[in-house]
């Protein structure tokens, strides 16, 4: 079993910045491709980014390219999103998730096994 767990969300006005982690404990984390994915009340999930176990392969959803990046420090069991220049439309709960071991990452919410409670974020105006 692998436990996620995010945190760094919280309220930011339009434009803003917030970096989201993704902690993980139980087992080995590095050979795990992870992936961030979010939620807004009345739609469905929607993938975010994605990151290989190597952390040298990653791919964005169209409407965070260029303003999220994702990465990951395998020593601290962590992944990582770093998001800029905000907008409204980006509020949701952000979800991570962690695959089996050594599966390619994805874009679609059912290759992932593992998955955290999620964190809350919220652009305004």
């Amino acid at each position: 079993q692998v436990q996620l767990v995010e945190s760094g969300g919280g309220l930011v006005q339009a434009g803003g910045s917030l970096r989201l982690s993704c902690a993980a404990s139980g087992r080995t984390f590095s050979n795990k491709a992870m992936g961030w994915f979010r939620q807004a009340p009345g739609k469905e999930r929607e993938f975010v980014a994605a990151i290989s176990w190597s952390g040298l392969t990653t791919f964005y959803g169209d409407s965070v390219k260029g303003r999220f990046t994702i990465s990951r420090d395998n020593d601290k069991k962590t992944v990582y999103l770093q998001m800029n220049s905000l907008k409204p439309e980006d509020t949701a709960v952000y979800y991570c998730a962690a695959t089996s071991a050594y599966k390619a990452p994805s874009s679609s919410w059912s290759e992932y096994d593992y998955w955290g409670q999620g964190t809350q974020v919220t652009v305004y105006s």
